[in-house]
């Protein structure tokens, strides 16, 4: 009996359960089965997935706190994911699959109304899965779906909030700030929603630039919100919209509530903050020993470590700015070695040490550092078209002082005794020897102490006891490879390898002898004051010559530390050097006029009077003393202005006078030496004598302009035409092209055949006028120096020209050109 009880009992309770699983049906059991496991069960799991795929997203995510943060942490890809692709991430992924689960299996949609409670929320964890998932559009459907089907849901709020997010992701701030606008003022929401939709309000704001309404909306998340994490991190944002707007006051206002916040907040902001607040700093009026004390306590607090890049470089800064070089690079430094993934901040610290490097005039090793700068540093940044600028610079620097002190190295030994060079180059010997008894000695200290344990290794032998292995040490390894090559050779991993072509060992021992042979001899001759002595030049030409290279380095380096680089007190010191070393006169003047300009822009007037009485007194009748005296009346009436001869010599030009044309710009260039006008001239220059001497001729005076005006718009043009240009035009075969729509006949002439070249025109001109040649036209063209073309142009066939040439009847040598 009490059997047949219990399987009613259970029958009963089966049916029960069968009946409630129905979604069909609108009764208390059912409604509340379903929204018991849609809650407790499905979503559940759902939100458990969804929750951990965010903080996951969260901590992945590295804040760039150069720039404003963003009020999210979540960094948006650029790759799309097509309709029907699954989601990214696997959490986000669950938690989709969750929702719909949720939405397909339990749903109570009965006559039009939904039955199911937990339904908004199984739509709302759908959307926030695919915004997370960068998936915006479907987040958006499924929010606006929400929004649409349960607007008396107590997550409407929620996710009208998570739908104004979608929007920023999609780019639509201003429908977002409509909306938002409408949610804060009409809608009455909790704290927490309040802070939030601030948030998204303030975000909006800061993507339009609108940073002092992104300030007081951020104030309001602030205040609201009572998640420490949020507080501090809108808080931080709002000291940085402060800065850019220029409130330093107010900005540090808002870091002391980061700060304040401690360990409630992540550390990162509170170190941040402080790091900030010391950029703000007044060095002029604030206390600089309680400034420094801060920074230092910083770098010594366990805690930080992981900060210590940021630390490390605003205690460089600081020194920097007292003048303390040697501590601010060492600073510098140090923020290297302990940046890892903060590429712009390594960026900024290679700048710095560069600009130090730059400052001692190690141009070299400045080179070095920009380049391992523009490493670090996005590409089509404005700061890193600045930096490439400056290295470009840079390179014409090093070259032209790398040439001043060799030049300036010779010609000092060229001035020395006999004696004197003597002793010069015993002083250098003995450092030789003493650096290579070091090295020696050094060497064999190794080499003793690896000897020592490999030997102790050995003696020790292999053990079966778990104790140390001799082949386990990687110094020993290392010695007993070298001492294998040292007596075999190079050998292959094989069978037999002892006995392989055994002359591998005969060579590599003959070889090795003949190397310290030569080792030897070399280190003979090195150490022979004579193999120096006789390197230095004797001849008066070249002599002469590597003066006048110095010199004009010497000239170029004043010239680009002035225009380039703003160096004026290195410019003024380069072009003083120059004038102490009787350079040529075509420099002398320049160089003076440019000193003068530079003491004027360093407002030491008493040099600047020097150098312009200087060029009035001892070049009175020049352009300069005349821009010196009365600079406006020059520029605007002077007929004689580089401008204007630029172009009279280009009007010779057009017109085929090339030789009077080039003996004009060869003039000029010597005579507007420094001035802006000569880069023009050079690169007129180069094009005269491509129509007069040819291919070789126009490359090497291309090289010449690029060389010389790297930085100029001349230069920069002739580097282009070398690099694609030049090419196209360097391959001389001739190829026929049956599909040629335009000829030519060519008549070739000596340079002096005037007569000759007339009385064609002449007949030329005549058969056109008989037979109505209306559309064929005649020129004289100057082909080389020696060399004239008389050419008929505009035939389209290559049988209508010789038709012609025959009609002409002129014994001339006759050439057909095809062009393309």
């Amino acid at each position: 009996m009490k059997k047949t009880i219990h399987i009613l009992i259970i029958v009963s309770l089966l049916g029960i359960l069968l009946f409630s699983c129905s979604i069909k049906k609108d009764t208390f059991i059912n409604r509340n089965w379903h929204a018991v496991t849609t809650k407790y069960n499905v979503l559940f799991n759902g939100n458990v997935a969804f929750e951990e795929g965010r903080e996951a997203l969260m901590n992945a995510y590295i804040d760039n706190y150069w720039e404003i943060l963003p009020v999210e942490r979540m960094e948006v890809q650029d790759d799309l994911t097509l309709p029907g692709q699954g989601g990214k991430n696997p959490n986000f992924k669950k938690a989709e699959e969750k929702a719909v689960k949720a939405i397909q299996k339990h749903s109570m949609d009965i006559k039009g109304r939904q039955r199911n409670p937990q339904m908004d929320e199984a739509y709302l964890l759908l959307g926030k899965a695919r915004y997370f998932d960068q998936r915006f559009i479907p987040a958006l459907e499924a929010f606006n779906y929400t929004i649409g089907e349960y607007p008396d849901s107590d997550k409407i709020n929620q996710t009208k909030i998570w739908r104004e997010k979608t929007h920023l992701r999609l780019e639509n701030e201003e429908f977002a700030i409509v909306n938002l606008k409408r949610i804060l003022e009409f809608e009455k929401l909790s704290d927490q929603e309040y802070a939030d939709a601030n948030a998204v309000l303030g975000q909006a704001y800061i993507n339009l630039k609108h940073k002092d309404s992104a300030v007081q909306v951020l104030k309001r998340a602030a205040y609201s919100t009572k998640i420490h994490e949020e507080q501090g991190r809108y808080n931080y944002i709002i000291g940085q919209l402060f800065n850019e707007l220029g409130y330093k006051d107010s900005a540090n206002i808002a870091f002391d509530k980061v700060i304040e916040l401690n360990r409630k907040s992540p550390r990162v902001y509170m170190i941040n903050a402080h790091i900030e607040k010391a950029r703000n700093f007044d060095l002029e009026t604030g206390n600089k020993e309680e400034f420094l004390e801060m920074l230092n306590d910083l770098a010594e607090d366990r805690e930080n470590r992981p900060f210590l890049d940021r630390i490390y470089r605003q205690l460089g800064e600081y020194h920097l700015s007292q003048d303390s070089l040697e501590l601010a690079e060492a600073y510098f430094n140090k923020s290297l070695r302990k940046a890892t993934t903060d590429r712009f901040l390594k960026a900024l610290d290679y700048e710095n040490i560069a600009a130090l490097r730059f400052d001692e005039a190690q141009y070299k090793e400045a080179g070095k550092y920009f380049d391992s700068t523009l490493l670090n540093l996005e590409k089509n940044t404005r700061k890193h078209r600045r930096i490439s600028k400056k290295r470009a610079n840079l390179d014409d620097v090093i070259e032209y002082e790398d040439v001043a002190q060799k030049n300036d190295s010779i010609l000092k030994l060229v001035n020395f005794t006999e004696e004197e060079r003597t002793a010069y180059f015993q002083a250098y010997i003995d450092e030789l020897k003493a650096a290579e008894e070091a090295k020696k000695e050094l060497e064999e200290q190794k080499q003793s102490f690896v000897a020592n344990e490999f030997a102790s290794s050995r003696n020790s032998g292999p053990k079966n006891d778990g104790g140390d292995f001799y082949f386990y040490s990687q110094t020993t390894v290392a010695y007993g490879k070298n001492e294998f090559r040292k007596k075999w050779g190079d050998r292959a991993l094989e069978d037999n390898w002892r006995l392989f072509d055994k002359n591998t060992i005969v060579k590599t021992s003959t070889e090795s002898s003949g190397i310290v042979g030569n080792a030897e001899l070399v280190e003979a001759d090195i150490y022979s004051v004579k193999l120096y002595t006789d390197r230095i030049p004797t001849d008066e030409k070249v002599i002469d010559s590597i003066g006048k290279e110095r010199n004009f380095a010497y000239y170029q380096l004043g010239l680009i530390y002035k225009e380039k680089f703003k160096e004026y007190k290195l410019a003024a010191n380069r072009l003083e050097q120059l004038l102490q070393n009787d350079p040529e006169e075509k420099l002398i003047l320049p160089s003076k006029y440019n000193l003068y300009k530079i003491y004027v822009l360093l407002e030491q007037p008493a040099k600047a009077d020097q150098w312009k009485n200087d060029i009035l007194n001892n070049h009175g009748n020049t352009r300069y003393a005349q821009i010196l005296r009365n600079p406006q009346e020059v520029i605007t009436s002077d007929e004689n202005s580089p401008e204007s001869l630029y172009a009279n010599t280009y009007k010779k030009f057009a017109n085929q006078e090339f030789e009077a044309a080039l003996n004009d710009a060869e003039k000029y260039i010597n005579q507007f030496t420094g001035e802006e006008i000569v880069p023009k001239f050079e690169m007129l220059k180069a094009i005269i004598i491509a129509r007069l001497d040819g291919y070789m001729a126009y490359k090497d005076a291309l090289n010449y302009v690029a060389l010389n005006y790297p930085n100029d718009e001349e230069g920069k043009r002739a580097q282009e035409i070398i690099a694609t240009s030049l090419p196209k035009i360097a391959n001389k075969t001739v190829v026929n092209d049956d599909k040629a729509t335009n000829f030519k006949i060519i008549y070739t002439f000596q340079k002096n055949e005037t007569e000759a070249m007339e009385a064609l025109e002449k007949t030329i001109a005549e058969a056109f006028e008989d037979r109505g040649y209306n559309s064929l036209s005649v020129s004289r063209d100057v082909y080389n120096r020696s060399q004239h073309f008389v050419v008929i142009h505009g035939f389209k066939s290559k049988s209508v020209a010789m038709v012609l040439k025959t009609c002409l009847k002129q014994d001339h040598r006759i050439w057909l050109k095809s062009q393309m």
